[in-house]
C-alpha cells in the first residue's frame, strides 16, 4: 500500500511526484509514454527552459526524482482504477494491480485536429500546425499566417497582429458576417472563402490549397477538439465541466475523496478550459502533490 500512485508522466505527474518525494511520501508514478506535446518539437513560454525539447525535461525530471528513495517511476500503462479512499486499485496492462490510499491523474487531453488532408500530419510535426499563439506565435514572426475556421480567427488575429506580418482567415465554408470581416479587416487579416482542400508542406511554410487555388503560408493555427487521453476519470465517476475537463478545486482536488488530478485534463469551474502550458501544468502537479501529503495528514 503505497501513500499516492500517479498516473501520468508528463510535467504535471512528474512534478507532483517530486512534491511528494520531497516529504518521504512513498509514491509510484505510472507512465505509459504518450504525451500530449509529443508533436512539439520545442517547448516555449517556460521561464528558463524556452526552446527546450519537451523529452529533455521529462528526462531531467526523471533524473532528479532518482534522487527521492521513496519514488518509483515505471514504464507501464493502466487498465483500470477503482476503489475509495485509503485503498485504491490501479489495474496495469500486464495484469498486475497496485494499491495506494490516494491518486493523482495527470494523463492529459488527446487533441483531434480538423478534418482537412494535410493537417493532422503537419500537426505531428510540430513545427507549422498550432494552436497557441502564447506556445508557437512567436516563431511565426513577421510571416503570413493563416487561422483555419471563421469561428475563432477574430480571437486568434486580434492576439497575432502584433507578431505577424498578415494573417489570413480560410473560412473552410464557414459564414463570416460583415461585423467579423470589419473585425478582422481592421486588423490587417484578409479572409479566403471557400472549402480547404488540403494543406502540404512547400519549403519553410505551407500552402493551403482552397477550391485550387493555392494560398501561400508561413504557419497555421488550427482549434482542435480536445478529449480526455484515458478512460479513469469516467472509471471513478469525477465530475466534470462542460469543456470535458475534470472539475477541481484550487489544489487539485476532485469531487470524489482521495483523488486529485493536474494538468491539462483538470481545471477550475471559473474557467472555460484548462491553460495549455507546460509551466502551468506542472505548478498544477506541485499543488495536487501539496494537497495530497495534507490528506494523508
Amino acid at each position: 500500500m503505497r501513500d499516492v500512485i500517479i498516473i501520468g508522466g508528463g510535467p504535471a505527474g512528474l512534478q507532483a511526484a517530486l512534491t511528494l518525494g520531497r516529504l518521504h511520501r512513498s509514491v509510484l508514478l505510472l507512465d505509459a509514454g504518450s504525451y500530449r506535446n509529443d508533436p512539439a518539437a520545442h517547448m516555449h513560454n517556460f521561464l528558463a527552459q524556452d526552446g527546450t525539447p519537451p523529452a529533455e525535461l521529462r528526462e531531467a525530471a526523471r533524473s532528479d526524482l532518482a534522487a527521492y528513495d521513496t519514488v518509483e517511476v515505471r514504464a507501464a500503462a493502466v487498465d483500470r482504477v477503482s476503489g475509495v479512499a485509503d485503498d485504491f486499485a490501479v489495474h496495469l496492462a500486464d495484469g498486475s494491480v497496485e494499491r495506494s490510499r490516494r491518486i493523482i491523474l495527470a494523463t492529459g487531453l488527446r487533441d483531434e485536429v480538423p478534418d482537412v488532408p494535410g493537417v493532422d500530419e503537419l500537426w505531428r510535426e510540430g513545427d507549422l500546425v498550432a494552436h497557441c499563439p502564447f506556445c508557437h506565435g512567436h516563431e511565426m514572426a513577421g510571416q503570413v499566417v493563416g487561422v483555419l475556421g471563421a469561428e475563432r480567427a477574430g480571437h486568434l488575429v486580434a492576439m497575432m497582429a502584433p507578431v505577424a506580418a498578415s494573417m489570413v482567415v480560410l473560412a473552410d465554408g464557414e459564414p463570416v458576417d460583415e461585423d467579423a470581416r470589419a473585425f478582422l479587416a481592421a486588423r490587417g487579416a484578409s479572409v479566403v472563402e471557400g472549402k480547404v482542400e488540403r494543406v502540404e508542406r512547400s519549403g519553410a511554410g505551407l500552402v493551403a490549397v482552397v477550391e485550387g487555388e493555392p494560398v501561400a503560408l508561413g504557419g497555421l493555427f488550427v482549434g482542435p477538439t480536445s478529449h480526455q487521453a484515458a478512460p479513469f476519470a469516467e472509471q471513478l465517476g469525477l465530475a466534470t465541466l462542460p469543456s470535458g475537463g475534470v472539475e477541481v478545486d484550487v489544489m487539485g482536488r476532485t469531487s470524489v475523496d482521495g483523488v486529485l488530478a493536474a494538468g491539462d485534463m483538470a481545471h477550475e469551474a471559473s474557467l472555460p478550459m484548462a491553460l495549455a502550458a507546460v509551466l502551468v501544468a506542472a505548478a498544477s502537479g506541485l499543488k495536487a502533490g501539496a494537497a495530497c501529503v495534507q490528506s494523508l495528514l
